[in-house]
């Protein structure tokens, strides 16, 4: 069975955007380190999964870096933009996204059928909506949250749709001098 990964930017106080989808708390000035790592993770992947929201600003974001040789981040644009791409969405009836497929059925059907096919590893990017409902029904495999420096105090949170526990077990945490610190954890499987 492939792994599903989720990587996912967020504050100290467990938020990841603002509760109008702010998102200027986010550092961008990565040190080698944090790249580095990012590269690690992403390099066996041949997947990625979104929810509507996000890929509507994802995609074309990646598509247009991997557009520009000269872009500072040319070599990630062009690893997103030229991995399989799944989309999750009610509204959506088309894609028209280079590499994109619609995912419109029940979400634990699809990623169980997408987490049992042939392949590398599934990596997960938000919305927060999207996200929760992974992790509400147990389909992450590894959390990795990259905690920036920041406290919103009130925003959009990836747990908001637990019903109950879920015991999570760290697996590593590595500071970056950028401020950020990866906190990789994985389910307590009982």
């Amino acid at each position: 069975m492939r792994t599903l990964k989720l990587q996912v930017q967020m504050t100290v106080d467990g938020y990841i955007a603002g509760p109008n989808n702010e998102l200027d708390f986010m550092t961008w000035e990565w040190d080698d380190a944090l790249k580095q790592y990012v590269t690690d993770l992403t390099e066996p992947v041949d997947c990625i999964i979104l929810g509507r929201e996000l890929a509507e600003g994802f995609i074309p974001y990646w598509a247009a870096v991997a557009a520009d040789p000269n872009h500072p981040e040319f070599i990630d644009g062009k690893k997103f933009a030229d991995t399989h791409k799944v989309v999750f969405t009610k509204t959506l009836n088309t894609s028209s996204w280079e590499n994109t497929v619609l995912a419109k059925g029940d979400l634990v059907e699809e990623v169980t059928r997408l987490k049992n096919q042939a392949g590398k590893d599934i990596i997960a990017y938000g919305g927060a909506a999207f996200v929760s409902a992974l992790i509400k029904h147990g389909l992450i495999d590894e959390f990795h949250l990259f905690i920036n420096p920041a406290a919103l105090g009130k925003g959009k949170s990836i747990f908001q749709e637990l019903n109950g526990r879920q015991d999570l077990a760290l697996v590593k945490s590595i500071p970056f001098d950028c401020g950020i610190v990866v906190l990789q954890y994985a389910p307590k499987r009982t």
